[in-house]
């Protein structure tokens, strides 16, 4: 099915062929429409015309007005202060729209046919390294993304750049060499604990031999040389540890309710045939100098506390490769391999200095240019309650599983105390908990801008009041609770009714849902689509205090058309809330 035009999109184009008709000097002038408080919408375009055509901006206005023809959308025009238009549309153009939303699967959603292809660089854990909590950042908001670009038509291409190349698996690997039955299991499957709880020894272990034992670190040492240089026996004991890590990687993304498919996982170890070529081509070209023995470019505007430049190193002095040339040779692959538009990176805001010129670099070497677009989705820091970095009461940085754990513990003790009432079974309880909890810590993260710190506080996440998921989903289960209720009675849309004013303001909402996953797709923001989410749930609230749906004294074309308000209002919940990477229970 075709979109749906909203009714912004429809009062829009009212208002402009009112200006060309009645201001044809204007030419093809914007009424620049938005939402209002006072009305249904605002029209601010006349005060620039009047601007442009030298003329008394409410004089203009009152023209404008007289030339709109008699119709079944705007109900009344006010023409208000200096010349703005305070507009309010009929209740039957707000329940027509809501109703040809309703005839379709994906609620009148524009579906770009034509849109482009973006590589989406998000949830990068460290291969033989626990995921804490700053990993969970990277991976909701990215997972969020995905979804919210694919179902606006972006062409969507997953990179999980994990680290797994570097100095430290020369000592990794030699130990196993020396100790080779460290990563054995004992026949079956291994578990994500089980993984990471071997891979955990081992690097004690190691590191413990490395600090006290000069011949072992010469070793190490030897074996980095070994595997950069693509000796089998070496690389066959590194994709060990890629192996048992992911074992681990896909155990918390299972947690984190995330799907993480092996073809997307790309870590800096896939870029490393093309390195030296990088680094070739920057040094020809002139982009990179010799600079101490190092390949480094240098910016006018990035200097150190002592006023000197600080280049991006491409290459060492010693002949290693910094992560700069990984990264750069990351883009070469997805703008010249992946034939991508748009390169969106999901990384930690203090990152932000490395990427500025890592992307200028790319700029000055032809790899990024106007048709292709680099991006970082920068994101804040994870805090405690105390305002500070999350840590255990240790000092230590908090384990991701351990996090995830405790919601999901938390939540389905919420869950429980209201089982009995609602007459859930000890299956739904336990499912509805993973749900609710997993669900609280990724609203948590994903209602706030991410570049901003947010606190991380599980008393608030699960509870059912304010900005939580719970309420959310809360708000979804009591829209199928009253679908199960009504019996016979189906949801059907009359526009010939008089909207109560609770009403109104429910089918208003709903008719943005279009508009605001546009904007948080085009400005990479998911934070816009939760706060909506979460004013459509309070607007639902209010509704239900002010509009009985089932009431035997409402006529049967009232009860049908509030099923309808409700019915669609648990549809885009539902959608919204699965664009957030979040589910919503039927019962709760």
């Amino acid at each position: 099915m075709a979109s749906v035009p909203s009714l912004a999109s429809t009062v829009q184009q009212r208002l402009a062929d009112a200006l060309s008709a009645s201001l044809p000097e204007a030419g093809s002038a914007d009424p620049l429409l938005r939402r209002s408080d006072r009305a249904d919408f605002q029209a601010n375009g006349i005060l620039a015309l009047a601007k442009k055509l030298k003329g008394n901006p409410r004089e203009l206005a009152d023209k404008v007005v007289a030339a709109i023809p008699d119709n079944d959308v705007l109900k009344e025009i006010e023409v208000s202060g200096p010349g703005f238009l305070n507009i309010t549309v009929t209740d039957e153009a707000i329940v027509r729209t809501l109703a040809a939303r309703a005839a379709d699967d994906r609620l009148g959603v524009p579906h770009s046919a034509d849109a482009g292809t973006t590589v989406i660089d998000y949830a990068q854990p460290n291969v033989a390294k626990e995921m804490h909590v700053g990993h969970l950042r990277s991976a909701v908001i990215g997972a969020a993304m995905v979804e919210i670009l694919e179902f606006t038509g972006e062409r969507v291409i997953r990179r999980h750049h994990i680290g797994d190349w570097g100095t430290q698996f020369g000592m990794l690997i030699q130990y196993l060499i020396e100790h080779p039955h460290e990563l054995d299991h004992q026949g079956g499957e291994v578990s994500g604990e089980e993984a990471m709880s071997s891979l955990n020894r081992l690097y004690k272990a190691s590191r413990t031999v490395f600090d006290s034992d000069e011949e072992f670190k010469t070793r190490s040492r030897d074996r980095v040389v070994a595997l950069q240089s693509g000796d089998e026996e070496t690389l066959a004991l590194w994709q060990k540890f890629v192996d048992e890590s992911k074992i681990y990687f896909y155990s918390v993304f299972g947690k984190l309710d995330m799907e993480i498919n092996d073809p997307d996982v790309v870590g800096e170890s896939g870029y490393n045939d093309m390195l030296d070529e990088t680094c070739r081509l920057l040094e020809e070209s002139g982009v990179a100098v010799r600079s101490e023995g190092a390949l480094c470019v240098f910016f006018d505007d990035v200097k150190g506390p002592d006023g000197n430049p600080t280049p991006l190193i491409v290459k060492k002095s010693n002949g290693g490769y910094g992560y700069a040339a990984t990264d750069l040779s990351a883009i070469r692959d997805r703008v010249q391999n992946l034939a991508a538009d748009t390169l969106l990176y999901v990384v930690d805001a203090r990152q932000s200095l490395h990427f500025k010129m890592v992307f200028e670099t790319a700029r000055r070497a032809g790899w990024l240019n106007d048709k292709v677009d680099a991006v970082q989705l920068a994101f804040g820091t994870v805090l405690g309650k105390d305002g500070k970095p999350f840590k255990t009461r240790e000092g230590e940085t908090v384990r991701l599983v351990d996090l995830l754990d405790e919601a999901v513990d938390r939540a389905t003790s919420v869950v429980r105390e209201k089982a009995e009432k609602v007459g859930l079974s000890e299956a739904e309880i336990i499912e509805n908990g993973r749900q609710v909890g997993i669900g609280a810590v990724k609203y948590a993260d994903l209602s706030t801008s991410a570049v901003r710190d947010y606190k991380f506080d599980l008393d608030q996440m699960v509870s059912l009041n304010g900005d939580t998921s719970v309420y959310l989903q809360y708000a979804y289960a009591r829209i199928q609770s009253i679908k199960r209720k009504a019996g016979e009675a189906k949801p059907v849309a009359h526009p010939e009714l008089e909207l109560a004013p609770a009403e109104r303001a429910l089918g208003l909402h709903l008719d943005r849902f279009g508009e605001v996953l546009a904007e948080a797709a085009s400005s990479y923001e998911p934070h816009k689509l939760a706060a909506y989410l979460y004013q459509l749930a309070s607007h639902l609230t209010t509704f239900y205090d002010q509009c009985h749906v089932l009431s035997d004294d409402n006529p049967v074309e009232v009860v049908e058309n509030r099923l309808f308000l409700v019915d669609l209002t648990g549809r885009t919940l539902h959608q919204g809330m699965a664009l957030l990477g979040i589910r919503t229970p039927e019962r709760l």
